[in-house]
């Protein structure tokens, strides 16, 4: 399939380009060259955005950073009293986040997923410090193992109480995927910062430091134009309510100019021709639908009580990126009543697939209500779950449910 490139003109004068992308129907797909792909009037928390992408880059180098050391020795790898890993590139990120967000809008507070009493008791501060001060060099006085501790705990569970009435804040899950951050391979893990206005998300950035492009479905064609992005480099995905969701590759080349992509759902409004996504801690068997179909991993072999089952780990952000992308059509999580689900694994990565076309809601329907944990907003309490899909086959999901 050949894509016919249309250039567009835009008020800034960066150059932008527009595809026809069959696999979307008629839906164009554009790339900009800019620093945000949309203009500065048309979204109302740009400057918010902006910010929040020059942060995740920089948090995503620090991850970088981090991981090429990360086997060196064991203590490296940490484990909370959940029995979930942690490692000072967890603590690094949120530091670094939380700080700079303080800087510039030290009126907003941050709901985060760590606080400092781990790094406390085992005097690791320091080397968390160590991390931070590698990939970023001091504007002004240096920081201090003091300043880390207070800006990781800006975002810890005793830092604000919200109340009832709708707030403004950041969510931060400094890396969502950390079993894949740990793993040597090329597991995925997410830095996801999402900005939520009186009870609603507005803006999001997502930075994936190892994901790679899928060109095994590209024309030659295609393949010419996107010559440049052969080589893995990992991606960054932002969204603003009514602005659309974007990537551009997290490290571009110095000579090349960042190329912002807009995102679409995939089209499929089959559920047999659908690609799904699961939590790595559940199996197919498990779910509602795999009394009606099988699930398959060998994209070359799917039959016709078969749908395919998308290895993504680790972690839901990067279920929500793959969604978002058009990569896979539907993720689903399933959870038990009593099952504690935090806002920071879903709140970027439902901006991101809404503004891509997608849907969310949880098992009866419903929104997913970011304020049911009306005093720390850390906590969502979906009904069975979380659905979400590409729009198209949303309802007949659930439907299917019902009906089991």
């Amino acid at each position: 399939m050949d894509m016919v490139p249309v250039v567009v003109r835009s008020a800034s004068h960066v150059s932008a380009y527009r595809y026809l992308d069959h696999r979307h129907g008629t839906s164009p797909r554009f790339q900009v060259r800019a620093k945000l792909p949309f203009e500065q009037q048309d979204a109302k928390y740009y400057q918010h955005l902006e910010a929040a992408v020059h942060v995740v880059q920089r948090a995503c180098r620090l991850c970088l950073h981090v991981k090429s050391s990360l086997f060196s020795t064991d203590a490296n790898v940490h484990q909370k009293n959940d029995q979930t890993p942690v490692t000072v590139a967890d603590f690094g990120v949120q530091a670094l986040i939380s700080f700079e967000l303080n800087k510039l809008f030290p009126s907003i507070p941050l709901v985060a997923e760590e606080d400092s009493a781990y790094l406390r008791s085992r005097n690791l501060a320091g080397s968390v410090l160590d991390a931070i001060t590698a990939i970023d060099s001091p504007t002004s006085k240096p920081l201090t193992q003091d300043d880390v501790l207070e800006a990781i705990d800006r975002g810890g569970k005793d830092a604000f109480l919200f109340g009832s009435e709708p707030a403004t804040y950041w969510v931060l899950d400094p890396i969502d995927g950390t079993r894949g951050f740990v793993k040597a391979g090329k597991a995925l893990y997410v830095v996801g910062l999402a900005l939520v206005v009186e009870g609603e998300i507005v803006a999001g950035v997502m930075g994936c430091p190892n994901w790679q492009e899928d060109f095994s479905k590209k024309s030659p064609t295609e393949l010419e134009e996107v010559a440049d992005m052969l080589s893995p480099s990992g991606t960054i995905m932002i969204a603003h309510i009514g602005c659309g969701t974007w990537t551009k590759r997290l490290n571009s080349m110095p000579k090349l100019p960042s190329v912002w992509t807009r995102c679409f759902v995939d089209g499929s409004n089959l559920v047999q021709k659908a690609h799904f996504c699961i939590p790595d801690s559940q199996t197919w068997e498990s779910l509602p639908l795999s009394s009606s179909f099988n699930a398959t991993n060998n994209v070359d072999d799917v039959g016709d009580n078969q749908v395919l089952l998308l290895a993504a780990c680790c972690g839901s952000l990067c279920k929500y990126l793959m969604v978002a992308s058009g990569r896979a059509s539907v993720f689903i999580l399933r959870a038990k009543e009593k099952t504690i689900i935090k806002a920071w694994d879903h709140a970027v990565g439902m901006i991101c697939v809404h503004e891509a076309g997608g849907k969310i809601t949880d098992w009866s329907g419903s929104e997913i209500d970011l304020a049911a944990d009306q005093a720390g907003r850390r906590v969502i309490f979906p009904f069975g779950g979380v659905l979400v899909t590409n729009g198209c086959l949303h309802h007949q999901i659930l439907d299917q449910n019902d009906q089991q």
